[in-house]
């Protein structure tokens, strides 16, 4: 695929559509990292912005690796900007629960112990748990985007497996069908 920023084919359809097909999944890692649903589209759209400002040094292979080395520095960010202030601000989930608790109860709670085992992780094996096994890039993509050589990738990710896996045994079967279990997906 031709890189759609260099400048005969930046316009604002373009822009739109890389949006499109890529916002989801910068919403989904920024929210992985930590921002709050409440910043995430904010957060988003800089991620956009820098993509956009830094277009020229982008060499066109691995948009999602890219995009999410992006992500990574503005969540981590605004960790640091936010760390002073304690702010506490219902989502919409939080009040729907509120008019019924048992609202999706089941659900929030294997989503809540997902996020405490992710949060467990050393950062570098969780952004390699995450790129591969639930954005399901390959691992050539994966390696790139934390900086990393691939057989080192490799190596974080089983680490993460294996460190999921203890974090998760006591909820065994509460989490549905993850692949922490199983073999790495052929790349070739």
């Amino acid at each position: 695929m031709a890189w759609w920023w260099s400048s005969p084919h930046r316009s604002a359809e373009a822009v739109d559509q890389w949006f499109r097909q890529h916002g989801g999944f910068v919403l989904r890692s920024l929210r992985r990292l930590g921002v709050s649903d409440a910043e995430a589209d904010d957060l988003c759209q800089a991620v956009f912005l820098v993509a956009l400002e830094k277009a020229d040094r982008f060499d066109g292979a691995y948009p999602r690796a890219w995009l999410y080395q992006i992500a990574r520095r503005k969540a981590a960010d605004q960790r640091r900007t936010r760390a002073a202030l304690v702010v506490t601000t219902p989502t919409s989930q939080d009040l729907a629960s509120a008019v019924d608790p048992h609202l999706n109860l089941e659900r929030r709670e294997r989503r809540e112990r997902l996020v405490e085992a992710l949060a467990q992780l050393e950062p570098r094996q969780r952004d390699v748990f995450v790129l591969f096994e639930l954005e399901e890039l390959d691992m050539k993509a994966v390696a790139e985007a934390v900086g990393c050589p691939l057989k080192t990738a490799y190596a974080r990710l089983y680490a993460a497996r294996r460190a999921m896996r203890r974090a998760l045994r006591p909820h065994e079967g509460e989490l549905g069908n993850t692949r922490t279990d199983e073999e790495p997906r052929d790349e070739s």
